[in-house]
């Protein structure tokens, strides 16, 4: 007889010992949460010079690539489990698996994200605080309030009132995205549908990558499944593929709004701003205020997310003991990065996607899953997720050296 979990989540109630399986539906709504986040905002920017069909194509690419490499990372994961009833952090999985230098690899990248990320989203809340306020402010003064209002949230809420608050917000972010839909898709011109440009796709794919990262929850629901590699499979698979949806629409809806003259005469140099879109258009104050609300709160969870991962890693390193200084750590440098730099929101976003999650969510999992299968090459229980071979693992780990050397040499353009 096959066992399907690896073992048992068991939760001690008084005088009982209750078994806690974890739910497919409950593990698939983590990762939708953990990918819809302020990504999304930042997609028809660079979207718009290629168009819609060829974007909406290379989205779902980019998606089926983020799908073998987070099976990948399952893999690991459940391997992880078969020897030690239990799975441990990425990183930590990473280090076991890797060494040192795996792990310091791992770590910087893991670090450059969160710090890199963080930048991004303290610039753009600031940006779209600013656009709420009934007094006019330098960009500054925004991006002040923003850093020090919610990093105070963070410090001075209790952890389950921030869960509750972040729960609410996530709510908030369904209902508003569906009601920004449906009144931006009155302004769409099917006739921008036409537009192409196919060699325009490359630049989209780094923010692509970021909107579409939900690897460093993998772990966790391997353990809230129990092993189970079936339903670690359609939790990835359902999980990934609800933001996957709405990043289609957000995206088709955006750019079959744009005018188009501006289409027409879009070189790429300036800036296309799609909230700003929105609210130019023939919607009216409802759709403003939607957009609005919508995009500060998109913002708003993913800078709780990553809030906490980097204080934890934080914790992790023992870089420090005293919790004002954690909590500074966390907070003042990408606040300080981004008052000097306001709209440093699209470059963050390019720049921790195209190194950051190359590394993290592609070259590393890869890797490592090489590595294990190598060393359970002869022990028939070890359970492969992905097909191919070491074919597929060369092909996730090239895609990602190419996404690392086109950004590269847009640095040196």
């Amino acid at each position: 007889m096959q066992t399907t979990r690896l073992f048992s989540n068991i939760e001690f109630n008084g005088d009982k010992i209750l078994h806690q399986p974890g739910s497919v539906l409950g593990s698939t709504a983590l990762i939708a949460g953990t990918t819809v986040g302020a990504g999304i905002l930042a997609l028809p920017t660079v979207t718009l010079p290629s168009g819609v069909a060829p974007s909406t194509v290379s989205l779902i690419a980019v998606w089926l690539y983020a799908l073998v490499s987070g099976l990948l990372i399952a893999e690991v994961s459940l391997d992880g489990m078969r020897n030690s009833g239990a799975s441990s952090s990425f990183l930590a999985m990473v280090e076991n698996i890797l060494g040192k230098p795996g792990a310091i690899l791992a770590g910087g990248a893991y670090l450059f994200l969160h710090y890199g990320l963080l930048v991004a989203y303290i610039a753009q809340g600031g940006e779209i605080l600013l656009v709420t306020l009934p007094v006019d402010l330098p960009n500054w003064a925004g991006t002040t309030i923003f850093g020090l209002l919610f990093g105070g949230v963070m410090y001075f809420g209790h952890p389950k009132l921030i869960e509750k608050l972040n729960n609410a917000l996530v709510f908030v972010v369904i209902a508003s995205f569906t009601g920004l839909l449906f009144l931006a898709s009155r302004q769409v011109h099917l006739s921008q549908f036409a537009f192409q440009d196919w060699t325009k796709l490359t630049a989209a794919i780094p923010v692509m990558l970021v909107a579409l990262f939900y690897h460093n929850v993998i772990p966790v629901i391997a353990i809230q499944l129990e092993g189970d590699a079936r339903k670690v499979k359609q939790s990835i698979f359902f999980g990934s593929l609800i933001p996957l949806l709405m990043f289609i629409a957000w995206n088709a809806v955006i750019l079959g709004s744009v005018d188009s003259e501006l289409l027409k005469n879009f070189t790429g140099a300036e800036k296309f701003d799609p909230l700003e879109n929105l609210r130019g258009g023939s919607g009216g104050n409802l759709l403003e205020i939607m957009v609005s609300v919508f995009s500060e709160v998109a913002i708003i969870t993913s800078f709780i997310g990553f809030f906490y991962g980097l204080l934890n890693f934080l914790d992790v390193v023992k870089l420090s003991t005293a919790r004002p200084l954690t909590y500074g750590l966390v907070l003042f440098p990408p606040m300080c990065l981004a008052v000097l730099n306001p709209n440093i929101f699209l470059n963050a976003l390019e720049t921790a996607g195209a190194f950051c999650i190359s590394v993290l969510g592609a070259i590393i999992p890869a890797l490592m899953v090489w590595k294990r299968r190598r060393d359970n090459e002869n022990i028939h229980n070890y359970r492969r997720l992905v097909p191919g071979g070491k074919t597929t693992l060369v092909i996730v780990i090239s895609i990602a050296i190419l996404v690392i050397f086109n950004k590269i040499l847009s640095f040196i353009k």
